[in-house]
């Protein structure tokens, strides 16, 4: 009788209708889009509470920049391979792309050292918790490299990812715990620009621009307060495609917001202009 009756109770168990936050095709679907972007907002809120991350440094930058070490194998790889079968022209191009590649191996490099010295520079502030915590987008290249140096250095390492059609993987030096997954690029960006306290864009595409022209945007019509200081690091590859001067001169940007941006060439220049500004704008009080 009382198999029975558990038999019974669990045939109405298997019966009862799914709550709607448990339903998997409700939650994919297009009626629950809200509840994902919420999702997208609170789930991260969540965990950078817990690690009591209240600031960031963002490191922006191309997802196709390799480090030194890999554009010198691949260099020797095209250079010792047996050419057969390939015609002078493929073998050219070829050697171009490895020798640019192994040219712009010197921005990861770059990223990389920055990125440990100001998280070395973080943990002798008094009362430390985490502050100026290095952030990318998670992925390849330039972020790989910004993560790498913050590892490094046994700090905080954040990785924004996005789900992308090209499958853009983690990048293995994050924090495991401040590695996120986002669907919806307006919320990552929120994430980027909320907990920024300074942000550095490395030579990139498209998706860089984005994310720098985005800040340089709530910079210039005050809808952010904060003195948020902006590098473009690398002078020769940001003179070929950002012309500021050219937009000053159309008269669609004043000069105080070309002012917005100062561009280096070095880590020791970078660091020094960054830990001053960051020193008298956010160390005392912590701003909110």
């Amino acid at each position: 009788m009382t198999r029975d009756i558990d038999e019974n109770i669990e045939q109405l168990r298997a019966d009862w209708p799914t709550k709607a936050y448990k339903n998997l095709d409700f939650l994919n679907s297009p009626h629950a889009r809200p509840v994902r972007m919420l999702c997208e907002y609170a789930e991260p809120r969540a965990r950078f509470e817990k690690y009591n991350i209240r600031d960031t440094i963002v490191f922006f930058g191309s997802a196709r920049t390799i480090s030194a070490e890999q554009a010198q194998a691949n260099l020797q790889a095209i250079e010792q391979q047996d050419t057969a079968g390939q015609t002078n022209g493929e073998l050219q191009e070829a050697l171009f792309r490895a020798h640019r590649d192994l040219n712009h191996s010197k921005y990861y490099e770059d990223a990389r050292a920055l990125a440990r010295k100001l998280t070395e520079w973080a943990k002798t502030l008094p009362n430390n918790h985490n502050r100026f915590a290095i952030c990318s987008g998670g992925g390849p290249g330039i972020m790989e490299a910004a993560n790498r140096g913050a590892s490094e250095a046994d700090g905080p390492s954040i990785g924004l990812n996005i789900s992308l059609p090209m499958e853009q993987h983690p990048n293995p030096y994050q924090t495991p715990d401040l590695s996120f997954e986002f669907h919806y690029f307006f919320i990552r960006k929120f994430w980027f620009m909320y907990l920024a306290r300074a942000m550095l864009a490395f030579p990139g595409g498209f998706g860089t621009m984005d994310e720098l022209f985005e800040l340089l945007t709530l910079l210039q019509t005050h809808k952010t307060h904060r003195k948020v200081p902006v590098i473009i690091y690398g002078t020769d590859f940001w003179n070929q495609v950002l012309h500021l001067d050219s937009l000053q001169k159309a008269g669609v940007i004043s000069k105080e917001d070309k002012d917005l941006v100062r561009m280096f060439d070095d880590v020791d220049s970078a660091f020094e202009f960054l830990t001053d500004e960051l020193t008298k704008h956010f160390v005392e009080p912590i701003d909110g």
